[in-house]
């Protein structure tokens, strides 16, 4: 469940689903000896607000504890994390273009940010860190925020907005890495990764593995 109003309607369901259902795929994967998984994820998990982001959170910590979880079937898994994908079901896209012919365009609030990615530029992301993940690392890609006014300026230049008010369990802004996963990130030219905290991981052999570290530098976020 990926609808953060959906998720707030409908609690116990969008835990069956991201929670449980990560469960599943985790101890399936483990049983059918999978070599790599990658789990999808959504800026939404950093810092959750909402019961979605909540749960997407939770997910992610399934997936990445899974490694240690696995043991001698060595069974990886990874986390990849980004923003709204442009012209998906339930996105702001395809919203703003059904309503461009009533010339008036809901607006939640004229401050509000958001992550935007293409769907090709996501499945390159996704195929990408499949084939160079070592198990652990949620993967973040540099990609651009815009403003809410701007995107409906450019859908719909000739509508006038409407402010709405923001819905339960929105953020005005999104953010990808906190504060304290900072210090467990490495910047790479076109995106972060997070290593994880925890004994079983090897940071020499990211660096110096799979992963070519030309540009590589460690994060740090300021509180």
């Amino acid at each position: 469940m990926k609808q953060v109003p959906a998720s707030e309607y409908n609690p116990m369901e969008a835990i069956k689903t991201n929670i449980i259902g990560a469960e599943n795929v985790i101890n399936v994967c483990i049983d059918q000896e999978v070599k790599h998984v990658i789990a999808l994820s959504t800026d939404k998990a950093a810092n959750p607000a909402n019961l979605y982001g909540a749960t997407k959170l939770c997910s992610d910590k399934l997936f990445i504890a899974a490694n240690g979880l696995s043991g001698r079937h060595r069974t990886r898994f990874s986390v990849v994390r980004y923003g709204n994908v442009i012209g998906s079901r339930g996105s702001v896209i395809p919203f703003f273009i059904q309503r461009r012919a009533a010339g008036i365009l809901p607006i939640t609030d004229p401050r509000m940010t958001r992550f935007w990615i293409t769907l090709g530029q996501g499945v390159q992301f996704v195929l990408d860190c499949l084939e160079h993940m070592h198990g652990g690392e949620i993967f973040i890609p540099k990609i651009p925020s815009m403003n809410i006014m701007d995107v409906a300026k450019v859908i719909a230049p000739e509508c006038r907005t409407e402010i709405i008010g923001i819905r339960p369990g929105e953020k005005l802004h999104e953010i990808m890495i906190t504060p304290d996963d900072s210090y467990y990130t490495l910047e790479y030219p076109n995106r972060y990764v997070i290593q994880p905290a925890v004994s079983w991981w090897d940071a020499k052999e990211i660096r110096c593995g799979n992963w070519r570290n030309s540009g590589a530098r460690r994060l740090s976020v300021q509180q």
